[in-house]
């Protein structure tokens, strides 16, 4: 990637996995990266979302993430509905601001270029020469997952991102991401890559925090009782 940080470092994989999603970006339509938080997901989806709008590859970029711990409390916080859900978005304005002269993203954002709402902001939409992404996709439900993916049209590129031990839904509702893969698998022109915890490129700390948490949940997965089956 030719993408310079607004520090002035070129923006390039740091781990064999974080290429091979990058290539994966580069070689389809839709790209599925699964990892815990700091693995490079996010950021460098919209690396490659900054790449190709400037290589006028497309004509603008959507990001998108479900609001979920907004829900019903969205309509109880102050100021308008931009600044009501700007909060839910921060993560991918971040992402945006080490890559982008950030005096240049308000006018981008007004003018269409760059565009970030919330996943129900999509339905019916027709998203043409467009890169978009779907970010925190633990969170979508089935439908919202099929609702999101049928937005793609001509010219456009898709990554969705997302964290399976993160799911924030309500008791119940199954993650759209647990059960996308089972659902797509054998479709052409779109790739699953996995991250792990290996590929954590924020501060050391949290690569120990992340493997921590997935050997106590792999501890406790194995303790559990399995249940008793009578014979038929």
């Amino acid at each position: 990637m030719n993408i310079l940080n607004t520090r002035g470092r070129t923006i390039r994989p740091k781990t064999l996995n974080q290429k091979h999603y990058v290539d994966a970006i580069d070689k389809n339509t839709i790209v599925f990266g699964i990892g815990p938080a700091g693995s490079g997901k996010t950021y460098l989806a919209v690396a490659k979302a900054v790449q190709a709008l400037q290589s006028k590859q497309v004509t603008r970029i959507i990001l998108t993430r479900p609001a979920v711990e907004a829900g019903a409390r969205l309509g109880f916080l102050p100021g308008t509905l931009h600044e009501k859900i700007d909060p839910y978005l921060r993560p991918l304005f971040d992402a945006l601001h080490d890559m982008m002269d950030p005096d240049s993203i308000p006018k981008l954002v007004a003018n269409g270029t760059i565009e970030i709402a919330p996943l129900a902001y999509m339905r019916g939409r027709t998203l043409n020469d467009a890169f978009i992404i779907l970010d925190e996709a633990q969170n979508t439900s089935p439908e919202q997952m099929k609702m999101f993916l049928t937005r793609l049209g001509f010219g456009s590129k898709m990554v969705i991102t997302g964290d399976i031990t993160q799911v924030d839904l309500p008791s119940g509702i199954k993650s759209g991401l647990k059960v996308v893969r089972e659902i797509l698998g054998k479709v052409v022109d779109l790739e699953f890559i996995e991250l792990t915890s290996e590929d954590v490129v924020r501060h050391k700390i949290v690569a120990d925090i992340v493997e921590a948490y997935e050997r106590f949940d792999e501890q406790n997965s194995s303790a559990r009782p399995r249940p008793l089956h009578k014979d038929r």
